[in-house]
């Protein structure tokens, strides 16, 4: 297996967990918060693809799916299409409600595509370029991706925690 076979696998993994977990979820459901300060469904899904889409983007020297392909109108989020949800507060997370959840997956798995794309050729030398040279020490290219996907891994868990909860009933 290649360093690039791994890192396609490892981001199907993010997808096979975010399927799991809004597959059959009503609007109400996707957007239950179990506690008042919590993140629901739609908010956990929205933003890991969202993180996904802005650092595979930077990474490759394109634009956002979000933007590109129209997705910030189909979701039609009241934020900017810069937003990440990065920082967001418990407002804001509130605010984080769709239509179907329909809408949340294919969302990501449009910027699974373009990931899977990008990662796919990657060699082990491309993963040594510097990416983000405003940390010290430096971003490359790897540490990136790694990064990306522990952030996604564990979004994707609490998504699945509280799907959890949900079919508890």
């Amino acid at each position: 297996m290649t360093s690039a076979n791994l890192l396609e696998d490892e981001f199907g993994r993010v997808r096979g967990i975010v399927h799991r977990a809004v597959e059959g979820l009503t609007p109400d459901q996707l957007s239950l918060r179990v506690e008042d300060e919590a993140n629901s469904i739609a908010w956990l899904v929205w933003h890991l693809s969202r993180i996904q889409d802005d650092h595979i983007a930077d990474a490759a020297r394109t634009e956002q799916i979000y933007t590109s392909s129209g997705w910030a109108d189909r979701l039609a989020l009241p934020f900017e299409t810069s937003d990440t949800g990065f920082g967001h507060s418990s407002d804001e997370v509130s605010k984080v409600r769709v239509e179907s959840g329909e809408l949340l997956t294919g969302y990501h798995d449009a910027v699974f595509q373009r990931t899977a794309r990008f990662v796919g050729p990657l060699t082990d030398s491309d993963l040594a370029r510097i990416v983000d040279e405003s940390w010290d020490p430096p971003v490359s290219l790897s540490v990136r991706l790694v990064s990306v996907i522990s952030d996604n891994l564990q979004h994707a868990g609490q998504a699945a925690f509280v799907r959890g909860i949900i079919d508890r009933g």
